[in-house]
Parts: C-alpha cells; structure tokens; sequence
C-alpha cells in the first residue's frame, strides 16, 4: 500500500477549518476547531447547522475566511472512527465536479450509516492463556470438560462462554470457572463476532488456456500496484467469473481487497453460492435489501480492513475501502449502473475513475460490451482480452427468427404455432424452457371497449399497467396504484374495460392453457421481494422443481440453468422504439443475453425471436451470430452524427408543480442559452414523460465534441439564471434516458 494510503494527514495548525457535510450544498463551510480538540482533513467530525447536530467531514483546502471568528460555530466533536482516506475525497470531489452536483451531495453517498461512527458494542470472550504450556498436563486443573473448552478454544479464535461451552459440550460456568483456575483469560472483542476471511489459496478448477492468460494479465497489475482497466469480452458461458475469481484470489494474496459490482441483486443468489464454493465463505454484500445492522457491520469492515471482498449494487462504489486491490464490473454495459435521481452518476464509469484514483487494476466483465467501452479498447485507453469460446465445450445455440407477419399466433394469443411446438417438445425432453417479455404485469394497457378512455396515472403521463394477480392498476414510474373501475369515467359504461397486449402475466395465462401440467413460475422485479426470495427460486430451479419459466429481464443475465435449453422471445421489438439513441444496442444487447441462458451445458440450446421486423439489423445480427458487423454499424451511425462515444451529451431537465412555473423557467433558461462555438443546444420540448410524480418537465439537451469542456459551458449558462424555488434543474451529463 501507498503511504498516502496508510499515513494520516498533519493536523492542521489554524484554528478554522472547513467542514463538508452530506446535503446539497455548494461547498464546505468554516468551524471552528476548540482548544484541546485536533482534527485534520478526512476526519469525522459533528457540527451545528441552523441549531441543529450534523455529521460531516473535515475538507482539504484553505478555509474561506469571509466569516468573521466570533461568527463561527464550534466543532463539537471528532469522532475516533477510521478518518476519510485523501483517495476517497478527490473522488468525491471529481464526481461533483464531472456531474455538476454539489460535493455534499456526493458525500451524503460515501458517508456511512451514523452509528457505525460510534465504538462498537463489545463482550467478553476467553481464550487459552499464554502460559497454558508451562503447566504440566497432568495438573489436577485439566478436568474432562476443561480439556474439551480448551481444544476448541486452540484454533486462536476468542469464544463467548456460552459459545465455548456449546462447542465443547458443557456449561458457561465451566469455561468461566477455567479464568480463576488460570487455564484462560478474559478479552474484549466486537459483539458481533469476527467476519469470515475468503480462502484465496484454495485449488481452482482447470481454465482454458485463454481465461488462464486472461487471469495472469490482471494478476500481474494487481502485483505491480498498477492502474490498467480490463475489458474481458467473452461470450455467454465463456467463464468470465472464474477468470475474475482468479483475479480477486490474486488480490487476497497480495493482501488487498476486492470490490465486485453487479448490476441486480437478483444474479447475487447465483453468484454468492459460486463464490462461497471456491473461497469457502460468503463475501460481505451491500445493497438496499441488506439489513441495518449489516450495513453499519460491513461499512466498518470495509474501512477497517475486515472485510476483504464485497460484492454490491453501485452504492458499494462509495464504501471506505483501505486496501483496495481490484475493482470488478460485471454487466458493464448493464443500463442499472446509471443512478437516474439524486447524483446523475454512471457507476461504470465513476468506478475507473476510483479505480485511476487508488493506482489499481479495474476489470469490466460483459458478454455484450458497451460501444464506450468498445471504443476506449480500440483507442488504447483499455486493454480488451477476449474470450471467444464457451467453457467446458459447451456450444453457443442456435438462434432463429419468427416472423409473426407469417407464423401468426391465433387470435388473442401471444405465442407463434412454432414457439408452442418448440416448448412441447422441449417439456417433452425433460428439459427446461424460459419465455422472456420484458414487460411486468397482465396488459401495459387498459381502455374502455365502449368509448376509447385509456386509464392513465394521475400523476405521471403513463398508462396504468394491469397486474390482475394483485387485483391492481399500477404506474411503474410513480408507484400509483388503484383497483380498476368498474365503469368507465368517460362514458359510465359498465365492465368496459379490456386489456391490451401482453404482459408475463397474460402470458403465464396462456402457457396454462396450452401445457397445463407444466410448473410453471413468473418472474419479474416485482414477484421477487429480496434475495432470499431470488435464492430460493435458483435452488428450485436448479433442482428442476420448475419446468418453464416466464420472465423480464431480471432472468436475462448471470444466471446459469444447466437444463435450460429452450428460450423464447415473445415480443424481440419492444426495446426497438422510443427514440432513444442507444435503443438498437441495448435491445441487441439484451436479447443477446437473453438468448445466451439457453444451452449452457451439455445439452444444445435454442432460441426463438419473435418479431414483426426480421429485416431489422439487430434481429439479423442476433440470427447471424455476426455482432462485430452490427456494432460497426452502429460505431459508424453514432460517428456520422457525433452521438457518444464520439461526442458529448448533457440533459437539462427543468420541472415544477405548476406547468405555466415551468414553462416560465425553461423561456429564461432559453433565453440564456450561449452560443459557443462546437456547441449545439436543443430545446426546450416538453418530455416524453411530460408529468412524472406530478411535476411537469421540460428538457433541453446540449450536445458538443468531445474537445469541448461541456461542463464549464453549463456551469457558465446555469450560473447566470434565475427561477422560482419551487422549480427544480437538474442536469444530466452522459443522459442514459431520455424519458
């Protein structure tokens, strides 16, 4: 480790030092530091704000100074926990400046829940005393029950008394009783008990002479210390994890820390049991379903170096890591590692930023690669290691198109002739088959068969979906939710109301009828609540307790289903419209996944695309197996009209409660609008979500080159203007939606 890593920072000699707290704030504000009290930067510290405690971080730099001393409040107090490493600030204060976020806001990210600044709560445990092997072993203290306590006290770990005493088969008094006689002696350790540290020395099973050299890469910038960011491109079943696993054993040896990324809690069932199988434990998780209790335990460990190996959701990206060795990606190309409320930060991108900051290696795992990643392999910036060939002899399968404007279904159904008799006859096999529409719910839409009226969320401009098993009508922007009516608010007809089109609901609907003996299960972020629930629908799946599986893409990554070997697209166009820029590779990179669950074992695998549109470049790339030609197509469409990663994009989203505030807001906004060479500003327009959460929005984007500091120009526009309170600006830098 660096010594800027392991030192900590000279106490500064001024009495006034700047304090950075965790709320949307322009920047750090003075304190003044009491007699008797020491702080220096990155230190905890609790302040006053407007009368009221709050926690906040000693901030590099020179005080501000505008504030006269007999104006300044007191640092109350510096908390003895771990200070902020210097690391950990600059990457702070780089994501603001990149996002255009105010530093507190950014900090309010990195900062831990509040009681794991607090000492940790401790009891007493024993362990055998040092002068145990002085006293003859004949000494009449050495009682049956005392033998026992001390065997399973000599693997050196301290043990509770009641702990010790379940182990060896007695009561607490026995093991208590063992102090007075000097056998063992009392110790205070953390309450929750030690954190199981990964085995890295455990044997790995044989790689593929390719994963075997793309391992060796990553390992050899973990030994020298040395910052280089991985693109590992391997294909659906090539053995990526295994090649990372490798990496992050090379990180335990050299006594650092790994941090893994995923892009859904849902892959973390799958991915835990493969980890705890070569490591020999589970790595410590961190993602909004974890546990309070948890999160201050794993928080602590991390900063304390107890915790060796992470896996999380992006939030992890801010943990208070002191030794970290190597950063992981998996799903790099995943669109959930762009936060989209609060920072606008894309984890993807921020964790190579972290990754440059702390002088370590960063790998980006993907079976479908981002274009900006592609492009920053082909400019040098990344080294890309490839993997061509599944693991183990396993097959890619076999991908074929169903062109619905031939191979009909029949009348109020969804599934093709062909699709039905290709899950006949993979249910037939004993084999196990998924359906995939990445559409939750029964209908994405209910209207009234008499007048027209399409029900609509009150306060969002969507369509309320139908979710029949629940017996509700939902918004999935705002979570609006109601019982559907039983008369038509437009024209008060009664039981009107019919759904359109097919969600996995009506779906799983009609698969009952056509295999009813099948086992079936839907699948979808909102028939899974946590990942105690994921990890059950794994295991049951695995033991072939399901038969056919109807999804979103929650299924359609990570996972590995040995008997899966039929995957059916019900509806391969949805993602292809919406104007969004990016639509051709995401739906390409989501069907690619999608298609890569089937086949991954001995068994051959098929997929079935059903599509209105066989001629479209992605469904040809997905039936041809030819990416390389599409996403030259697609590099050469984003080059021509200087879309990312070719040019730069910024959203300005400006939204109020009241329409006319907003309206108001974008004119001045307009009217403001520079006009600087390289620069193109569009807007504003109303969004597509033209109300989201009741609030009316308004858009703008700024497009440039990528010579072109894009966010000085924004700064400068936005500095000079002046809305209402009640109207909120928020500005999207790299804009993954464009809702």
């Amino acid at each position: 480790m660096t010594e800027s890593s392991t030192s900590c920072p000279a106490p500064q000699d001024a009495r006034r030092v700047r304090v950075l707290l965790p709320l949307p704030l322009a920047g750090a504000y003075d304190y003044q530091v009491p007699d008797g009290l020491t702080v220096a930067p990155g230190d905890y510290v609790r302040v006053p704000l407007s009368g009221r405690p709050m926690i906040g971080v000693v901030w590099d730099g020179e005080a501000d100074g505008s504030v006269a001393d007999s104006r300044l409040k007191p640092v109350a107090e510096r908390y003895d926990a771990l200070p902020m490493r210097a690391e950990m600030r600059r990457l702070i204060d780089w994501i603001a400046g990149y996002t255009l976020t105010p530093q507190g806001a950014v900090l309010r990210m990195a900062v831990g829940p509040r009681d794991a600044l607090l000492p940790e709560e401790e009891k007493t445990a024993f362990t055998p005393a040092p002068w145990l092997d002085q006293i003859e072993r004949g000494d009449r203290r050495f009682t049956a029950a005392r033998r026992r306590v001390l065997d399973v006290l000599a693997d050196g770990l301290p043990r509770g008394a009641t702990a010790a005493a379940r182990e060896a088969g007695c009561t607490p008094g026995v093991v208590r009783g063992m102090v007075e006689a000097g056998l063992v002696v009392e110790t205070r350790v953390p309450a929750r008990g030690a954190r199981a540290v990964p085995d890295g020395t455990r044997p790995f099973p044989p790689l593929s002479p390719a994963q075997a050299a793309a391992a060796d890469s990553i390992a050899g910038a973990i030994s020298n210390e040395r910052f280089e960011t991985f693109l590992l491109d391997g294909v659906t079943g090539s053995g990526k994890t295994e090649v990372y696993f490798r990496a992050i054993a090379a990180a335990l040896a050299a006594g650092r820390q790994a941090l893994v990324l995923l892009p859904e809690i849902a892959l973390g069932a799958q991915w835990h049991a493969r980890f705890e199988e070569q490591f020999g434990c589970r790595a410590a998780a961190w993602h909004s379903d974890v546990a309070p209790n948890e999160r201050r335990a794993v928080w602590r460990d991390v900063g304390e170096g107890r915790a060796r190996v992470v896996v999380g959701a992006r939030s992890a990206l801010f943990l208070p890591f002191c030794e970290l060795g190597l950063i992981v990606v998996d799903e790099e190309h995943d669109a959930s590692y762009k936060q989209q409320d609060g920072v606008l930060y894309h984890a993807r991108d921020m964790a190579v930023v972290r990754a440059s900051i702390e002088a370590v290696p960063i790998v980006l795992a993907s079976a479908t690669p981002s274009l900006e990643s592609l492009v920053n392999a082909e400019r040098k910036r990344y080294r890309r290691i490839l993997l061509p060939d599944r693991h183990g002899g396993a097959a890619l399968p076999s991908v074929e198109l169903v062109d619905l404007r031939i191979d009909r279904p029949a009348r109020q159904r969804f599934l093709a002739p062909s699709l039905a008799e290709a899950l006949a006859a993979t249910l037939e096999q004993g084999e196990q088959a998924m359906l995939f529409l990445n559409r939750r719910g029964y209908a994405p839409l209910t209207l009234c068969r008499t007048c027209g009226h399409r029900l609509q969320c009150p306060n969002c401009t969507a369509w309320l979906v139908e979710h029949r098993l629940l017996g509700r009508l939902t918004c999935h922007h705002c979570g609006h939710a109601q019982r559907p009516p039983e008369r038509c608010p437009s024209c008060d007809d009664k039981h009107s109301f019919v759904p359109c089109g097919p969600g996995i609901e009506r779906v799983a609907e009609e698969v009952a009828l056509l295999f009813p003996k099948a086992r079936t299960a839907t699948i979808a972020s909102d028939t899974l609540t946590g990942p105690d629930a994921i990890g059950e629908l794994v295991r049951s799946i695995e033991a072939h307790e399901l038969d056919l599986l109807i999804g979103t893409q929650i299924m359609a990554k990570g996972h590995h289903f040995p008997l899966l070997t039929l995957v059916g697209v019900v509806d391969a166009d949805l993602g292809l419209s919406g104007g969004d820029l990016r639509a051709a590779e995401r739906t390409w990179q989501l069907l690619h996944q999608v298609a890569g669950r089937a086949g991954r074992a001995d068994r051959p695998g098929r997929v079935l695309l059903q599509t209105f549109d066989a001629e479209h470049p992605v469904m040809q790339a997905l039936a041809s197996g030819d990416r390389d030609r599409f996403l030259a197509l697609e590099r050469d469409d984003r080059r021509r009209h200087g879309w990312p990663p070719f040019g730069r994009l910024a959203a300005i989203i400006v939204s109020g409660a009241d329409a006319e505030q907003a309206d108001q807001a974008a004119a001045a906004i307009s009217r403001a609008a520079p006009h600087v060479r390289g620069v193109e500003i569009l807007g504003p327009a109303l969004a597509p979500l033209s109300v989201l959460r009741g609030r009316h929005r308004r858009r703008f984007l700024a497009k440039s080159g990528r010579d072109v500091n894009l966010q000085a120009v924004l700064s400068q526009w936005l500095a000079g203007v002046r809305v209402p309170s009640a109207v909120r600006i928020q500005v999207d830098v790299d804009p993954y939606s464009f809702m």
